[in-house]
């Protein structure tokens, strides 16, 4: 078994869904009494957080770099970013460890691209994941994956309820219809399926929630990596 890299605490909520995830995969997949093997590094988020409001990118991604050497040095055989916006510095930490980093944008597209040959998807997620082209254009260049995004006022929504709620462990009705919402908007815009691309979100919504197609970036990456780690 390979040792996971997890660079968490981004916040530290959705790092133990991945810890979750990823422990009971290996647990359904090796059976018995099997755990992962997992080298952790978690990351103090609130100057992160400031370094994203004041789009001091590269100090966020030297930031990030770092931490990545040192789960690389504690043993790590592969990486996770556990988080999407953060994947905007997944370069700078690519350059800085010589062990693979599992992309969470391309796990997705994979997912996405086993159900739909031409796919049109709506994203979620922090106002930099919607607005800006890490990600998005990622799924459109490298996969061929159309992306939709809300407009302005329901992008500010999402934003406000990941970073005021969904951080802090608070779950409210009220912000799981809004999400709703906004996930049925983008079906009847033609998306075939929506991502819940903030590590957050699924903490809001399931499957059962929406009567479009969700894609729990966090489940998804969990499973990348676990069938990376027993490959």
């Amino acid at each position: 078994m390979k040792t996971i890299g997890l660079l968490g605490g981004m916040s530290w909520q959705s790092t133990a869904q991945y810890y979750s995830y990823i422990n009971t995969l290996v647990e359904e997949r090796l059976g018995g009494l099997h755990s992962a093997e997992i080298v952790l590094v978690s990351i103090d988020f609130a100057p992160l957080e400031a370094m994203q409001a004041a789009g001091e990118w590269e100090a966020a991604g030297r930031l990030l770099a770092q931490k990545a050497a040192r789960a690389e040095a504690a043993g790590a055989d592969l990486l996770l970013i556990a988080t999407n916006t953060m994947h905007k510095v997944a370069p700078a930490v690519e350059a800085a460890v010589r062990i693979p980093l599992l992309h969470i944008a391309d796990a997705t597209a994979a997912r996405i691209l086993t159900e739909h040959s031409q796919p049109c998807v709506g994203l979620l997620g922090t106002r930099f994941t919607m607005e800006q082209d890490f990600y998005a254009g990622r799924l459109r260049e490298m996969h061929g994956i159309e992306v939709l995004t809300p407009p302005a006022a329901d992008r500010e929504i999402v934003h406000r309820i990941i970073y005021e709620e969904l951080v802090l462990g608070e779950i409210r009705e009220s912000s799981r219809a809004e999400y709703i919402r906004i996930a049925g908007d983008l079906a009847a815009r033609g998306a075939l399926g929506v991502i819940l691309g903030c590590t957050e979100i699924g903490m809001l919504l399931s499957a059962a929630d929406a009567a479009v197609l969700l894609y729990d970036t966090t489940r998804i990456h969990a499973e990348a990596a676990v069938t990376e780690a027993l490959t």
